[in-house]
């Protein structure tokens, strides 16, 4: 039996109707064809579908989609919409990712952090970002590049 469910997905209004057992990620990459959030682990070790949801970073692979109704969803997309953000132009001169499939979770879960603590200690950007596993960069330059923005107290936002 379906459910229909409404989710504000990257500043949009969505209606979708979903099986009792489908999680978020299944509902954003197949139902909605947004494709950022990956499938890794499904088991939320990996956070490679990480998602803002209501402005926490979760991991879309262990939310069921009817736990979500109602909720407001940003993925990459949806914070990028005007061009790279603040954070994000800071992973780019910091070399921060390479083959690029940790990126969205990475950047969304410091997001996070950046609107909680404008200005955080290293220690807390590694925190932050531990659910999110990379295994091309060792970590350094992500958190080089989290400090530089948090440094500046930007919150990772334009503007």
């Amino acid at each position: 039996m379906k459910n229909t469910i409404t989710l504000n997905v990257n500043g949009e209004g969505r209606s979708v109707d979903v099986d009792p057992n489908e999680t978020l990620l299944e509902v954003l990459r197949e139902r909605l064809g947004i494709k950022s959030p990956k499938i890794g682990c499904e088991r939320g070790d990996c956070g490679s579908c990480t998602v803002l949801l209501d402005g926490r970073s979760v991991r879309s692979c262990l939310i069921l989609a009817v736990e979500a109704d109602g909720s407001d969803i940003v993925t990459i997309e949806g914070l990028s919409k005007d061009g790279p953000t603040e954070l994000q132009q800071a992973f780019i001169e910091n070399n921060s990712f390479q083959c690029g499939f940790c990126a969205p979770g990475v950047v969304l879960a410091a997001t996070e952090l950046l609107a909680r603590n404008p200005s955080p200690t290293e220690d807390e950007v590694k925190e932050a970002i531990s659910g999110n596993l990379c295994r091309c960069t060792g970590y350094d330059p992500i958190v080089k590049a989290v400090l530089e923005v948090g440094g500046k107290g930007g919150g990772g936002q334009n503007g």
